[in-house]
């Protein structure tokens, strides 16, 4: 490398002293991260104390300049996804590391679904949407440039006033297909009616039964699972109270897929005010889907997605390493003797990562 030289930045005497420091982060960013030049080198290069020099690259991390990818060993995620395979009847695993903060650990999860989701869309394809937090970070998570092909998303259940465009399906599903090409069809349809025979009445209206059709002949669905807690979506949308959730979970459900349906630990329909009510989806429509991707990205989520496994509706499992792990311990504590056979040992703790 050559003998760095000293270099000086007079803001001042730019018009827009924010580019300028954007652009010298930027740039400062790059040789760090790219070009292996140390902080000490930098800080002789650009005329600065290696604390400025320290502080600059922390923001280029927080301004989106730098982004950080951490995937788990080849070794590590291979074993797990065989064993997955052999359990639960899965063509594919996708897992991430662990992160402290719960949105980062989201983003994380987002990028290698969309990575992987960006592989498999071939054109004239159709892809039914979720709802959830989940779900809607696949839009934003691509980090390279998608091919355009033309394919479809297609909401699988209807919208909610609260759930707002983070959540709902048609705004999910108009970002995804402004990423990754093709267009979106919405459902046009409240996600919750009053009473099964409100959702009788709307499912013989022409516009909805033709986009839940297609949803129905979708070559892959993208849904969340969710946990049951006083955080879901269920409550933030008001169509459970935090006491009905506690009941819920004190009658053995265990979670939902799709932000509805309810299972037990062993995949089993659980009977909840909401059955019979929803414009969406349902369990047996899902299973004929080629390849239905869940996604779950929190913590809190490791019996939910046993219980939705063993529904087995799941093609695809995108979660966390610790979550992988928690599942197959939980896999063992609940297994029904008769139903399965012993598991193989797979490593854990500390050491498997």
């Amino acid at each position: 490398m050559s003998e760095p030289q000293k270099r000086s930045w007079p803001l001042s005497q730019r018009s827009d002293e924010k580019d300028a420091e954007l652009d010298v982060m930027t740039e400062i960013a790059a040789l760090y991260y790219a070009d292996d030049v140390t902080q000490e080198e930098l800080s002789q290069r650009f005329g600065m104390s290696r604390a400025k020099i320290g502080r600059l690259l922390k923001r280029a991390r927080e301004e989106g300049i730098v982004e950080i990818r951490v995937r788990p060993h080849p070794g590590v995620a291979g074993e797990i996804e065989k064993e997955f395979v052999r359990r639960f009847g899965l063509d594919r695993l996708i897992v991430a590391v662990d992160h402290r903060h719960q949105e980062t650990q989201r983003q994380a999860l987002a990028s290698l679904v969309a990575a992987h989701l960006n592989r498999l869309l071939r054109d004239g394809m159709i892809i039914a949407v979720g709802m959830g937090r989940n779900v809607g970070a696949v839009a934003d998570g691509l980090v390279s440039p998608a091919a355009q092909r033309a394919v479809t998303f297609v909401s699988a259940i209807g919208g909610s006033l609260r759930a707002g465009e983070i959540m709902n399906p048609d705004h999910i599903g108009r970002r995804l297909a402004a990423r990754f090409g093709g267009e979106s069809e919405t459902l046009y349809a409240p996600a919750l009616v009053e009473s099964p025979a409100a959702r009788a009445t709307l499912m013989q209206n022409d516009t909805v039964r033709q986009t839940l059709d297609r949803a129905r002949r979708a070559d892959i669905a993208l849904i969340g699972v969710g946990d049951l807690s006083e955080d879901s979506n269920m409550v933030r949308m008001g169509w459970f109270t935090p006491q009905e959730v506690t009941e819920a979970r004190l009658s053995g459900t265990i979670g939902d897929m799709m932000g509805y349906d309810f299972f037990d630990i062993q995949g089993q329909p659980s009977s909840q005010p909401l059955q019979g009510r929803i414009m969406g989806l349902t369990t047996p429509e899902l299973r004929r889907i080629p390849n239905v991707i869940a996604i779950a990205s929190e913590s809190t989520k490791a019996a939910g997605i046993l219980g939705a496994l063993r529904t087995g509706v799941i093609n695809t499992l995108a979660t966390t390493l610790s979550n992988a792990h928690t599942v197959l311990s939980l896999d063992d504590a609940t297994r029904q003797r008769r139903d399965l056979p012993a598991p193989a040992a797979i490593e854990s703790g500390p050491n498997a990562a």
